[in-house]
């Protein structure tokens, strides 16, 4: 049986400088890597079936989860069942990725979030908002699909419950969650918005502009006396509530000074780099840093740190 420590499965949509960093962490610590692309996928998927060869660690960064019969899902699934520890375990991320259900524990934990409104499917064509929703939502509002990733389905500019058609057009969901839109604070004319990652109980945090998708250092944004140390500690309790290791949350610092979390649990984390596409990239020292922090998780799973 061939063995790896760690098989990473990619998509490889550009992602090289992540890839790189990945496999240079894994050599240095002599850690036997395997990339699963898609080219791959299929035979890997045979030869783990038929225990040609079995992975210790894998660490999932392609899997459509709301497709249970997707290639790298099913490869996911499989991995649970050979006792590999895959970051991060289905049943967790599957749980964390849902916004529906993570609305409400949110709330529960005193976290911030949008007012929100929740809709399940069987409702669509008869649910209708009363007054006092209406008011709080304000207008326009936002419609989100529960377990959609990538803004697709997402409904930016809804007046009404009949916007609730569209989204479901676009990414047909269990539940949809009609949201109050959150408007951060500007700063020299930036949106004081952050994602902040959590990777083996280290969080990175850079500025993100929700209008243009452009990521930053948190230095070009002076937000004065407001400390970030509470995207820190909101990081390390949604870690806490959802036991992931490796996710981002969304933040934005609203004009009373509120931090309000938008998009809870982003997992299969985005890791393009600003050197490959410099208008949606993030920062290369980020993605450097964040992979070095993957691979030395992996150690600890493997108990070798």
């Amino acid at each position: 049986m061939r063995i790896y420590d760690l098989v990473m499965t990619h998509k490889l949509d550009a992602d090289d400088w992540f890839i790189h960093c990945i496999q240079r962490a894994c050599a240095d610590r002599r850690l036997n890597f395997f990339l699963v692309e898609p080219l791959w996928v299929d035979a890997f998927i045979h030869e783990f079936e038929n225990r040609q060869l079995w992975a210790r660690v894998l660490l999932n960064m392609h899997s459509e989860h709301h497709q249970p019969e997707e290639n790298f899902h099913r490869l996911v699934r499989l991995a649970t069942t050979r006792e590999t520890r895959v970051i991060d375990p289905l049943e967790k991320a599957l749980a964390a990725i849902d916004k529906a259900a993570m609305h409400y524990r949110l709330i529960q934990a005193g976290i911030h979030t949008p007012y929100s409104v929740i809709v399940p499917h069987n409702q669509l064509d008869t649910f209708r908002l009363d007054e006092a929703q209406r008011t709080a939502l304000g207008q326009p509002f936002v419609i989100k699909p529960a377990m959609g990733y990538g803004r697709r389905g997402v409904i930016l500019d809804a007046t009404s419950e009949a916007d609730l058609a569209r989204a479901a057009r676009a990414w047909p969901d269990h539940h949809y969650l009609l949201q109050q839109r959150i408007q951060p604070r500007l700063i020299d004319g930036c949106p004081a918005y952050y994602r902040v990652y959590y990777v083996f109980g280290s969080t990175y945090t850079c500025c993100w502009n929700c209008y243009n998708d452009h990521y930053g250092p948190v230095e070009t944004i002076d937000i004065g006396n407001t400390p970030l140390w509470p995207l820190d500690a909101l990081a390390h309790r949604i870690a806490e509530l959802t036991g992931m290791t490796f996710f981002s949350t969304e933040v934005a610092l609203t004009p009373s000074g509120e931090f309000v979390t938008i998009d809870y649990v982003n997992d299969q984390c985005h890791m393009l780099s600003q050197s490959a596409n410099p208008q949606i990239g993030v920062p290369d020292q980020l993605v450097a840093d964040i992979a070095q922090r993957l691979v030395q998780g992996a150690c600890q799973l493997l108990g070798r740190e």
